[in-house]
Formats: C-alpha cells, sequence, structure tokens
C-alpha cells in the first residue's frame, strides 16, 4: 500500500489550496503558457485535467484518487493519498506463498525432535559409560536402543508430507548409525573386557552422529527439509 502525504491545515483549506494552485490561479499565469491535457492510467478509461504551467504539471488531487481508485484522508497537519497496490506488487505477494517451498508438518516435527532427545541420550548415556570405565552390555544398550526405536515409531506414524518422509530416511539413518556404533563397543566389551576411555577422540563414527543430529534440528528450527551428507 503506498501512501503520498502533502503538508495541511485543514480539510477545507486543502481543497482550496489546490482548486486555486490549479484553477483560480491560471487566468493569472496566461502569460506562463498554461495549457490543459487529460491524465489517464493505463487501462483504465476515467481521466482527470491535467494543467501544464512553465512545463510543470499539475492534477486535483481528488480527481487523482478517482481515477487511481485511490482514497484521501486527512491526518492532523497531513493530506494523506491512499493508492492500491499495483499488479506487480500484489502477483509478488501472491507469488510468494505459491512458491515457498512445502514445509514438514507439525505432527512430524513434534514427533521427530522426540526421536533425536531419546538417541541424543543414547549417545551421551554411551559416552558417560566408557569415559568413565563402566561395563557396556548388551541389556543396558539393549534399554535404549528399544527406547529410541519406540520414539522412532512415532515419527514414522506421524509422517505426512513427502518433506516428511524424505526427513524420516534422514533420521533412520541416524538411528542405524547410533545403533552400528553401539554394537562396535558391544563387541569391543565383549573381546576385550574393556574400552579405552579415549574411544570416542576423534571418532569419525560418532562426529558423523553428531553432525547429522545438528543438521535434523536446524530442519526442526525451519520447517524445511534440506539434505545432509552426513545423515547417510
Amino acid at each position: 500500500m503506498t501512501h503520498t502525504s502533502i503538508p495541511s491545515m485543514t480539510h477545507t483549506s486543502v481543497r482550496s489550496m489546490v482548486r486555486a494552485a490549479i484553477f483560480l490561479a491560471l487566468p493569472l499565469v496566461a502569460h506562463a503558457q498554461a495549457t490543459q491535457q487529460s491524465l489517464s492510467i493505463a487501462g483504465q478509461q476515467e481521466q482527470a485535467t491535467l494543467v501544464k504551467i512553465n512545463g510543470k504539471s499539475y492534477v486535483d488531487l481528488e480527481s487523482l484518487a478517482r481515477i487511481t481508485h485511490g482514497s484521501l484522508r486527512f491526518q492532523g497537519s497531513q493530506t494523506i493519498l491512499t493508492l492500491p497496490q499495483t499488479g506487480g506488487a500484489a502477483a509478488t505477494a501472491t507469488a510468494a506463498p505459491a512458491n515457498k517451498p512445502p514445509q514438514l508438518s507439525e505432527g512430524f516435527l513434534g514427533a521427530e525432535i522426540e526421536a533425536l532427545t531419546q538417541i541424543r541420550e543414547w549417545r551421551v548415556a554411551l559416552v558417560n559409560a566408557i569415559q568413565n570405565n563402566y561395563p557396556v552390555t548388551d541389556a543396558w544398550v539393549g534399554r535404549l536402543r528399544r527406547s529410541a526405536d519406540g520414539k522412532l515409531q512415532l515419527a514414522v506414524a506421524a509422517t505426512n508430507t513427502e518433506p516428511d518422509q524424505r526427513a524420516l530416511e534422514l533420521l533412520r539413518n541416524e538411528f542405524a548409525g547410533m545403533q552400528a556404533m553401539s554394537d562396535g563397543f558391544l563387541a569391543m566389551q565383549a573381546k576385550d573386557n574393556y574400552i579405552a576411555p579415549g574411544t570416542f577422540d576423534n571418532n569419525s563414527q560418532d562426529q558423523k552422529i553428531l553432525s547429522c543430529e545438528h543438521a535434523l534440528v536446524s530442519m526442526a528450527a525451519t520447517k524445511q527439509f534440506q539434505d545432509e551428507t552426513s545423515c547417510h
């Protein structure tokens, strides 16, 4: 919406000033080569009188508001001419939502966050156990896995849109990566009955899991799907 404002004293004085400037002054400036023409808007049939004086064009504000389908209003010391939106602005505003990529559904986003939270707790518990030299047993890890899998299945059930399905694939890969890392540590524990506390230092598999998690969290924040290499 476009506003064109000019200083004014009162409603009556504005009309008097404008009309005086355009019409009443014409006899006084005849020697200044005043000419009358018409002003029209492309695509509109209505016209307004346009007066040219010394190379400058003048038009009555009320006529301008009429042919542009705008409106005049008076606010304090201002006269405000409000023009309707142009086709280009309206088309841009209308086209923007149509061109906007489809968002992840609210139901899926909530389930995704819960699944990611459970996978994160699984990882934190595993890191804490290894760094403090606690035994990593199949029964203990199994409980963590089942909790995360339960939340994952809720995300599967909440999937509604094509972006949801694509994000779900990455979430499943995150779960599978965490499962693979847990299985690897279980195998190490079974073989040597010991896992070095520094095992997570510069662990590429763990770094991949963290990168995928961060990407999925960012997607949840923007509600837009974006593919992530670390989740593959």
